[in-house]
């Protein structure tokens, strides 16, 4: 019994200890997206950049339910442990050479497109990854404690998240942020040359699933997994079910949670780099256990009402949770939006969109310029119509000043115009008391990681029992296959593409909190579809 339980130890450890490096290999770009948006999408304007380089960090996540096909067919055919060495090896070659990639200054437009071909890379290794480890780990499960060991891979992505926010920390200190700025943020990625190693010898030590070995000993293994997991009606039937009822909704509570939190707090509450990586590491570190715990007890519970109770809880509290903590952050700001609200006033005709997937366009109309300005300064705004060929105003409480028509101007002339009415913009703000970043010494430390952290308990009540769950629904011969599309359509597209979809939703609004409207109406569909069509599959026998 002891030599069986270190075994199960030993699996579950380097199983897990492989994924976080993974995961760790894939966040790095989330975490530092300010900086890859400086230096790889430095041609466009500031609040496109930004959005651009959102879209890039969300273009590995686009890619990775077709990761999980081609990878999930391997591994339905060749065996759990031998795919997700292949995917490892992928993805940490793709991370190392971001930190060796040349920037926009250097090789021009090349730069932003050899950087999003190794995003793709990633999004395809990480969609063979975690279908790989969650069923070898299953499979390896005694009766009534699946849930206790799957559990234990879901803290791999918080983890990896972790990893690299500490890692980059340190570098951030250690070299400076100016040199941070200029080149520091490429050590992170060159790091996960020595990670890949270690990663690379530890799964080498695993032996194949007992489950697939037991069905290539017998000779039941699928020959053909991706007709059996698509053409069969009922199985098709179970893959959709378990997107729209299960990892949709845990996909967009796992990344407001995570990334939609920080990119909050930097972005548009403008605290400090450093400080917010610290304070999401620090409520990472006090949710992460609750995994495990969340785990355990989907196998005394089931997995579905836990689940589906995290979804609720994230319809019910997200509003009041970010407004809360606008509150603690960046306390100044939010007085100065209660007394001194910022209203724009133009002719809706002269409002774009500001969302230019190639960045050509120059969004030079007095709207725009006026709104770009506050969008980058996290102001909120509401709109208000003017008449028709009016030029746009911006009223911040008393004041008023009119924008800028920048549509006969190009190139370097349009960049001073712009630049010059910015400042002026900026001295009406600060003359109303909204600050130009959050003062650090009026951050409530305490309450923004005590929010921090109950987003993130949110999160391990969705993530921890979801990997037991999908196992549960699917035959061992296609399981690879079958678990592993829901998991990265949910996670790679309603996941995502979150960050990016909620940041325009703000641009276009002028309200820093109508993005949380995407990840609420998905929660909610996954609790409607969850509730009413998912079948609780706890203690299914897998084999």
């Amino acid at each position: 019994m002891a030599s069986e339980a270190r075994n199960d130890r030993m699996i579950v450890g380097a199983a897990s200890a492989g994924t976080v490096f993974e995961w760790y290999d894939f966040y790095l770009y989330g975490s530092l997206t300010a900086f890859i948006s400086l230096h790889f999408f430095s041609g466009v304007n500031e609040t496109t950049g930004f959005i651009l380089a959102l879209m890039a960090f969300a273009a590995g996540f686009a890619v990775r339910p077709f990761g999980a096909i081609v990878f999930g067919r391997l591994g339905d055919l060749w065996g759990r442990k031998n795919t997700f060495l292949v995917t490892m090896l992928l993805m940490g070659l793709s991370t190392f050479a971001v930190g060796l990639l040349p920037d926009y200054s250097q090789i021009g437009i090349a730069a932003p497109i050899l950087l999003v071909l190794l995003r793709l890379l990633q999004g395809l290794a990480l969609g063979g990854e975690y279908g790989g480890a969650a069923t070898y780990v299953a499979e390896h499960a005694p009766d009534g404690k699946r849930g206790l060991y799957t559990s234990w891979i879901q803290t791999t992505a918080t983890l990896g998240l972790f990893l690299s926010l500490v890692v980059i920390i340190l570098v951030r200190t250690q070299v400076g942020e100016d040199a941070f700025k200029a080149w520091g943020w490429r050590i992170p990625f060159l790091v996960s040359a020595v990670l890949l190693a270690l990663s690379m010898w530890i799964r080498l030590k695993l032996n194949e699933s007992p489950v697939f070995q037991k069905m290539v000993d017998e000779g039941r293994t699928s020959k053909k997994p991706l007709t059996e997991a698509f053409a069969d009606r009922a199985n098709l039937k179970l893959i959709l079910l378990a997107l729209v009822g299960l990892t949709a909704g845990q996909a967009v509570v796992w990344y407001t949670g995570q990334f939609y939190s920080l990119f909050f707090l930097e972005k548009t509450l403008k605290v400090d780099g450093l400080t917010t990586n610290a304070l999401v590491a620090t409520a990472l570190l006090i949710g992460t256990p609750f995994f495990v715990v969340f785990g355990w007890l989907s196998d005394k519970i089931g997995r579905k009402p836990i689940i589906l109770a995290g979804c609720l809880l994230a319809v019910l509290t997200y509003f009041p949770i970010f407004k809360a903590l606008t509150h603690a952050a960046n306390p100044a700001l939010a007085a100065a939006s209660a007394s001194a609200p910022v209203t724009v006033i133009a002719d809706p005709a002269d409002c774009a969109f500001q969302f230019d997937p190639i960045g050509k366009k120059a969004f030079a109309s007095s709207c725009d310029i006026a709104k770009s300005a506050l969008a980058s300064a996290g102001v909120s705004y509401r709109n208000e119509s003017a008449p028709a060929g009016a030029l746009a105003r911006v009223r911040v409480g008393q004041a008023e000043i009119a924008s800028i028509d920048g549509r006969s101007l190009t190139g370097k002339a349009l960049a001073d115009a712009r630049a010059a009415w910015t400042k002026s913009l900026s001295a009406t703000l600060a003359g109303a008391g909204y600050p130009a970043k959050a003062d650090p010494a009026r951050i409530n430390k305490p309450l923004v990681v005590g929010l921090l952290t109950l987003l993130v308990l949110y999160v391990t009540m969705v993530y921890g029992p979801v990997a037991a769950a999908l196992v549960e629904m699917f035959p061992a011969r296609i399981r690879y296959t079958s678990m592993s599309l829901p998991y990265h359509i949910g996670n790679g597209w309603f996941g995502g593409f979150l960050p990016a979809t909620a940041f325009a939703m703000v641009a276009a609004s002028g309200d820093i909190y109508r993005g949380l409207w995407y990840p609420i109406v998905i929660a909610a569909i996954t609790l409607v579809a969850g509730g009413f069509f998912l079948r609780e599959m706890r203690g299914a026998p897998i084999d």
